[in-house]
């Protein structure tokens, strides 16, 4: 005869079955917290993919322009490989490895890694003077500094292009986008005063 009900057997499955839930749950937990986890460590910054309107608004904001590109907190990839396809030498910095190896097979995977670079970095410690082309996934905590930083390295002729968030003191040259796929352009030259004066100031004398 079958055991009955409460018997050994019973209590067995009564305990494996909330184990192996117990433990499906830790493994998807162990899988996504490096997704999920702030990707920058000084202001806390989570990763949030970007959304197909906001990459098509960042490659709106760089049409007519080339050179080097820069992502600055690259996520999962998403924004340096699209720029990659438009021919741009694009690199992504990010804090998180998981999304940096990810970002990189999804590169190999588009057949763009030659011109799409991922490397595992505080955006802090990297200095991003050679780049003329630069976005922005930010929050606005971060926003002051890093706005201070990139106007103390970058070059005259640089476009910064910033996403969901602008700057808190400069003024955009271009605005496309609604709600959290809103974006901005900022024209270095512009926003730090480096127009080339046409006419010389001679002093005035007394008659």
């Amino acid at each position: 005869p079958g055991e009955p009900q409460g018997g050994p057997g019973g209590r067995a499955w009564a305990l494996l079955v909330p184990a192996a839930v117990g433990g499906t749950l830790v493994a998807l937990y162990a899988v996504a917290t490096p997704f999920v986890a702030p990707a920058l460590r000084k202001v806390c910054l989570p990763f949030v993919p970007a959304t197909d309107a906001q990459v098509q608004n960042v490659l709106r904001m760089l049409e007519n322009r080339s050179g080097t590109l820069v992502d600055i907190g690259s996520g999962d990839g998403r924004i340096v490989i699209a720029a990659a396809k438009k021919g741009f030498k694009a690199v992504g910095y990010e804090l998180n490895p998981w999304l940096v190896w990810y970002s990189r097979y999804r590169a190999w995977r588009d057949g763009v890694h030659q011109n799409a670079k991922f490397y595992i970095s505080d955006l802090w410690k990297v200095s991003f003077s050679h780049y003329r082309n630069i976005v922005v996934f930010g929050v606005p905590q971060m926003m002051p500094q890093l706005e201070k930083k990139l106007k103390e390295e970058l070059e005259c002729n640089a476009r910064i292009i910033a996403c969901r968030f602008p700057f808190p003191c400069w003024i955009p040259d271009h605005t496309i986008g609604k709600g959290i796929d809103t974006v901005w352009a900022y024209d270095l030259k512009r926003s730090r005063g480096c127009e080339t004066k046409s006419l010389e100031i001679t002093p005035k004398t007394e008659s």
